[in-house]
């Protein structure tokens, strides 16, 4: 079952990404960049250099070794294609399609798949922000939420989400904004299941990093469409009680 919708919430903004460009997203390179030179000489038929051996086997074992052997720091601003991107994440959900009897277990599982990625994105990005192996933690909530908000959005989907909010009837709510989801881009929902929100994969993302930064919460995803942003997706992060209590205890 989804969590209650957030369009009637009361809310405070904390925070409002700055209006600007927006970056193009990674766009693949053509179908038709495959090709081959043939030599060509006015003089006579080319003839062909002597290949070495040794020299080919050690490129081949180094092409083999570089995935484990490559710095984490540089790939940091390495990118994805596009398509890819959104023919990956269309596969992980017509999978998880297959294997549920409704929507709220779609969402279940989804959910879970993000989770298990947001642990590992959190691992990365604290190894990453800290070459010394000495990572900081956030240890106050908004500060842990910017995180989210700013770092954990560039990493995963190459911007930062559009808005932080608060709610105002309920402190233990509060609520990223994202006007412009780039996993359900390219996504169809039929209207049989208009209530589905494929934004749960990226809930789970936001509940893993909470767990692992020390602020256990309860993460759902809401679609919240606008004429100007018909993708408009709220991520609804409900702490546990025990985060308010520390949150009090550190003022």
């Amino acid at each position: 079952m989804m969590g209650p919708q957030p369009p009637n919430v009361a809310r405070l903004s904390l925070y409002n990404s700055p209006s600007s460009p927006r970056t193009s997203s990674p766009v693949p390179a053509s179908a038709n960049t495959s090709r081959f030179s043939v030599a060509t000489s006015t003089s006579g038929p080319a003839v062909p250099h002597p290949i070495s051996t040794t020299a080919t086997n050690a490129s081949a074992a180094k092409a083999r070794s570089a995935i484990y052997d490559r710095n984490l720091n540089k790939s940091r601003m390495s990118q994805v294609s596009l398509s890819a991107y959104a023919f990956l994440f269309s596969e992980i959900v017509q999978y998880t399609q297959k294997r549920v009897s409704g929507i709220g277990d779609l969402e279940r599982r989804l959910s879970t798949v993000g989770y298990r990625i947001g642990l590992r994105v959190a691992e990365l990005l604290a190894w990453r922000n800290d070459p010394t192996k000495n990572p900081k933690r956030e240890i106050k909530l908004v500060q842990a939420l910017m995180f989210i908000h700013t770092q954990v959005w560039k990493a995963v989907f190459g911007k930062p989400a559009d808005a932080l909010e608060r709610g105002l009837e309920k402190d233990d709510e509060y609520m990223i904004v994202d006007n412009d989801p780039i996993i359900t881009r390219y996504i169809s929902i039929p209207k049989d299941m208009s209530q589905l929100s494929c934004s749960a994969l990226t809930a789970g993302i936001v509940e893993a990093v909470l767990d692992g930064l020390g602020f256990p919460a309860r993460v759902t995803a809401h679609s919240v469409p606008t004429d100007a942003h018909p993708l408009r997706t709220t991520i609804l992060i409900k702490l546990d009680p025990s985060v308010l209590e520390r949150e009090d205890a550190l003022k």
